[in-house]
């Protein structure tokens, strides 16, 4: 018997990562997109926003959630979803994957989960806990730099070789900082401009941290982190390094076996560029070793792997369909 469509719910649709979900559900072969809810552009069609879906659906933003759904995906900005869930009664059955850092690993977090609102919010890295997200009903997306950084580290912390200090430089493009306009977001300043930014006290630090210590069992080293923003649109390619007693093919055996039941890391033997990942769910590693030092580079998009495309490959799981179902995309390579 062919199984229904999942029928999704967006809110928040009129920003990056709500446009990226909906290009990437509007496509996906077992979801049926119900309503795209925004208050800022209710009555418009979705095209009018997000000009590229013109000939892909007449589908109007709403300002109300306009029907029960099996999945709804809350696109809103940090804060925003606490106070959404509070002042809405939302079916029980109804799955929630928000991509907000409001139900990520707090101090008081238990193993990965966060509960609130009478729900339980598990944190979503698949390659982190693949089998918990399978049997969760409500999952936290998680950040974009988290996610880079997380990825290049989680192999020496599940073999406790995060001990030393681990020292991380990232550069993002500027669909990071979100639509709002802001001084660093404009074109003319951006544009052939480099700048740094929460050097050493990013948002991000203290989820990566949460999941190394519990993937290591201990207390990881001092992890400083220094991001940048760059003069593109979209991607993240971080460098980290950190003192590691592996010789390089070793490092190369632990990383190829850790992620070889993951569709979409992959490590790369020769130099990555962001170009192999844009517009793609994938994550690429590269691993050098110098003197005592093993540096690794990790590459994503931002808006896919780093945002709405995890929250897809999440959604998948939850749902018990194919993890790579909808994300098989093509990286834009020139």
């Amino acid at each position: 018997m062919e199984r229904a469509p999942i029928k999704a719910g967006i809110v928040g649709g009129a920003g990056y990562t709500g446009g990226e979900l909906l290009r990437l559900l509007l496509h996906h072969p077992s979801v049926e997109l119900a309503f795209v809810h925004s208050h800022s552009q209710a009555g418009k069609p979705l095209y009018a926003v997000h000009q590229d879906l013109l000939g892909e659906t007449e589908l109007h933003f709403t300002g109300a959630l306009q029907q029960e759904v099996d999945v709804l995906f809350m696109c809103t900005g940090h804060g925003q979803t606490q106070t959404f869930v509070a002042e809405n009664s939302l079916p029980s059955h109804t799955k929630l994957i928000d991509l907000s850092q409001d139900f990520r690993w707090t101090e008081n977090t238990a193993q990965g989960a966060v509960s609130a609102f009478g729900r339980t919010f598990y944190y979503g890295l698949p390659e982190l806990q693949r089998t918990v997200i399978r049997e969760a009903e409500n999952i936290a997306n998680p950040g974009c730099f988290a996610t880079a950084i997380q990825l290049a580290l989680l192999p020496l912390a599940q073999r406790r070789l995060l001990t030393g200090e681990v020292h991380v430089s990232g550069i993002t493009g500027s669909t990071g900082a979100g639509q709002s306009l802001s001084p660093t977001a404009h074109y003319s300043w951006r544009s052939g401009n480099v700048s740094n930014y929460k050097v050493l006290a990013h948002q991000h630090l203290h989820e990566i941290r949460r999941t190394l210590q519990g993937l290591q069992g201990q207390e990881v080293g001092a992890i400083h982190f220094v991001p940048y923003r760059g003069p593109f649109t979209r991607g993240i390619l971080c460098t980290s390094y950190t003192r590691c007693s592996l010789s390089q093919a070793e490092a190369e055996t632990l990383y190829q076996n850790y992620y070889q039941q993951h569709p979409f890391v992959h490590i790369s033997h020769a130099t990555p560029d962001l170009k192999q990942v844009v517009s793609t769910n994938k994550c690429l590693l590269h691993l050098q070793k110098e003197g005592d030092q093993l540096i690794i580079t990790s590459l994503i998009d931002n808006l896919l792997k780093g945002a709405s495309g995890q929250a897809v490959q999440n959604m998948n799981l939850l749902f018990g369909l194919a993890e790579t179902a909808g994300l098989k995309l093509k990286a834009t390579a020139f």
